[in-house]
């Protein structure tokens, strides 16, 4: 008898592909942009890498800060969550089962039946059955703030080298038309992956993340050559 094969849905890889794809996406446009800003001021081609790698590691820094202050917030909230329905089944068990078959009911189980599938499930695991059904808490997707922060700082950093290798490598007088150019084509093919991966449109992915891309450089050059020029 054949086996079953088991469905793969794109749904599973939207928060990691979401976070890589914001990280890598940031440390590109973000470093690229701060490159062409300096060397759009004028400065040596020294002065461009150093403030590109502060900027990467800057930018590293923040995310990795950000994720894990707001996944921590999101951990805190579901401790106090599961803490609440802890309190709630040892002083209202025969509450916790109706509330619990009432959810199944809303989902559309007839009603004698949702109230034995929540009894055969509170029996088996009271805590999880509610966390799952009625808070949307489980544990593929429980917050786990040290991660999250450290996928956040390793797409950014791995998106931020792209722009500064080219820049190490570039001779000073071909730096921005090589930094903006590579930075387009690396956030082209960053948008095409992300959008192959979530099952969109490749063409369309690789536009909305390369216009973005070119309108947060576009912008920043703009401001190093009007404040390098006021400077001179």
């Amino acid at each position: 008898m054949p086996v079953a094969q088991r469905e793969r849905h794109r749904i599973g890889r939207v928060g990691w592909l979401r976070a890589a794809v914001l990280g890598a996406n940031d440390g590109l446009t973000s470093t690229a942009s701060l490159v062409l800003n300096v060397a759009a001021a004028h400065a040596t081609h020294g002065n461009v890498m150093v403030a590109g790698v502060a900027g990467l590691v800057a930018g590293a820094m923040s995310m990795a800060a950000g994720e894990y202050v707001s996944v921590h917030s999101q951990a805190d909230t579901e401790r106090a969550d599961l803490k609440l329905e802890r309190a709630e089944l040892k002083t209202d068990d025969a509450g916790e089962r109706k509330e619990l078959a009432a959810i199944y009911v809303a989902r559309g189980l007839d009603p004698k039946l949702a109230k034995q599938v929540a009894g055969q499930l509170m029996a088996h695991d009271a805590l999880g059955a509610h966390a799952r059904d009625e808070l949307g808490i489980s544990a593929a997707h429980r917050a786990r703030p040290i991660q999250a922060a450290l996928a956040s700082a390793g797409s950014f950093v791995a998106g931020a080298a792209m722009p500064l290798v080219v820049t190490a490598l570039a001779p000073e007088a071909g730096l921005m038309p090589l930094v903006s150019g590579t930075s387009l084509l690396f956030l082209a093919l960053l948008g095409g992956l992300a959008a192959r991966a979530g099952g969109a449109s490749l063409a369309l992915g690789a536009l909305r993340v390369t216009f973005w891309g070119a309108l947060a450089m576009a912008l920043t050059a703009g401001v190093g050559a009007l404040f390098g020029t006021a400077a001179t």
